[in-house]
């Protein structure tokens, strides 16, 4: 998950910069009112497309941590683990991760208000700007810290793997990939 994590983010972060930069563009050539500038179109599109892109990740990261975490505690449950060992920090991890996540997809939510507002006169330019940038910094900060979490949860998965795969060999099991080649035929 964190390769392609790490991928979709860079992705987006580079939507976002390409929007960032054609608004910018637009802005200086009077795109908002001008009939011949396809600066306005192309940050439209782009900004909108990459404000999709940042809340289809941030939801994509929340689920991880949802479905990961939840794996945890039923094997846990169902081998007789401790509770304060793994599910405990999976738990943890997602609601560190969570409030950051959905700070990062309000703002983004907020500069597309913003633009929307730009777009029928009724907001000023620079609100949109300054909320662009915010959500560009906010959003590369918390795809790290996302990151990070992802690489710690991966950490408690296998160890998990291991411990179960442990508890397997001690009653004369076989380990968890064994099992599955066996189940696949």
């Amino acid at each position: 998950m964190t390769r392609i994590f790490l991928f979709f983010a860079t992705l987006i972060a580079t939507a976002l910069v390409a929007s960032f930069v054609s608004g910018i563009l637009s802005w200086l050539h009077q795109g908002l009112t001008s009939a011949d500038s396809s600066f306005y179109l192309a940050h439209f599109v782009v900004g909108l497309l990459s404000a999709l892109a940042v809340l289809l990740i941030h939801c994509l990261a929340i689920t991880y941590f949802l479905g990961t975490g939840r794996w945890v505690k039923e094997v846990c449950l169902a081998y007789g683990l401790p509770d304060e060992r793994w599910p405990r920090q999976t738990r943890e991890i997602k609601r560190r991760n969570t409030p950051y996540a959905i700070l990062a997809m309000l703002i983004t939510i907020a500069t597309a208000a913003a633009g929307a507002g730009r777009q029928n006169f009724d907001w000023p330019a620079w609100l949109h700007a300054a909320l662009a940038g915010t959500t560009l910094l906010v959003n590369v900060v918390v795809w790290g810290i996302e990151y990070r979490n992802m690489k710690t949860n991966v950490r408690i998965l296998d160890e998990v793997y291991a411990e179960v795969d442990r508890i397997r060999a001690e009653q004369g099991l076989p380990s968890n990939e064994e099992a599955l080649r066996e189940e696949r035929g």
